[in-house]
């Protein structure tokens, strides 16, 4: 299965469009082309474009090719609104933090203003005070009046072997908040908390696009895109926009136990 063009089928909202790709030149491609198109479309809509970023080594190859002389000017990065999907509770400096590796590989090498650039405060040592710091940055960031929501132009995600996505992790508390945008989420089996966006913020946004590749990815995608609803088990399926469209772009390894075909 090859996939290297840049069409899109649109759907129903929230229903899964799924590329397949055969290396990550292509994946990281079509990433990137993308990405510019969500960044223009926004910008010709409302004049600005809010982005969440994710960490991981897959969003470090679309990052680097977006910062590269081939895409580096088709982004208005002045206009760019740049937040995270989630972040370890780190400083930013540290070599696990999603803030350092979207910094050096991408936001480092782009006009993007510092006044635009949100980093979700991981070296807080009060986890649940960074959310709710972070919450209000959401609501200066976006302007956003009494009961209005964020919704992003483009949210990126990805998936772990286990099925989570963001830092929503399964069986774990952040799955059912509904009252927050941001949380401190607990995860017992890595013995440390996480920093995430909720279900209403991600299912909220005009466009998601997960990227997942690599074989230790097979099972979880086969169990999120054609296994039984199991969200507590698999919370990537908890991810389904309300009002917006959801792409995978995925290479054939994570895609090797899929039983359908997709272009």
């Amino acid at each position: 299965m090859n996939d290297s063009d840049t069409q899109r089928t649109p759907g129903a909202p929230g229903t899964p469009h799924v590329r397949v790709f055969d290396d990550d030149t292509a994946l990281f491609t079509a990433a990137a082309d993308e990405f510019v198109h969500a960044a223009r479309e926004a910008v010709a809509r409302h004049g600005r474009f809010f982005v969440a970023l994710s960490g991981g080594s897959t969003p470090r190859g679309l990052y680097q090719l977006l910062a590269s002389p081939a895409y580096h000017q088709q982004v208005d990065w002045a206009r760019a609104y740049v937040f995270w999907g989630d972040e370890r509770c780190v400083p930013p400096t540290d070599a696990e933090s999603n803030y350092r590796m979207a910094r050096e590989s991408l936001l480092f090498h782009v006009p993007v203003p510092h006044e635009h650039v949100y980093r979700m405060p991981g070296d807080n040592p009060d986890p649940v005070a960074a959310a709710a710091i972070y919450e209000q940055a959401l609501r200066r960031g976006f302007a956003l009046g009494p009961g209005e929501r964020p919704r992003f132009d483009l949210i990126l995600l990805g998936m772990g072997p286990d099925g989570h996505t963001a830092s929503l992790f399964p069986h774990t508390a952040a799955l059912h908040v509904t009252d927050r945008w941001v949380v401190a989420n607990a995860v017992e089996k890595l013995h440390a908390t996480r920093l995430t966006l909720t279900l209403p913020v991600l299912n909220s946004a005009a466009r998601v696009m997960f990227l997942v590749a690599g074989t230790d990815k097979a099972d979880a995608l086969a169990a999120v895109l054609e296994g039984p609803r199991r969200p507590d088990d698999v919370p990537a399926q908890l991810i389904a926009p309300e009002h917006g469209d959801i792409l995978w772009l995925v290479d054939t390894a994570a895609a090797a136990k899929l039983t359908t075909q997709h272009a």
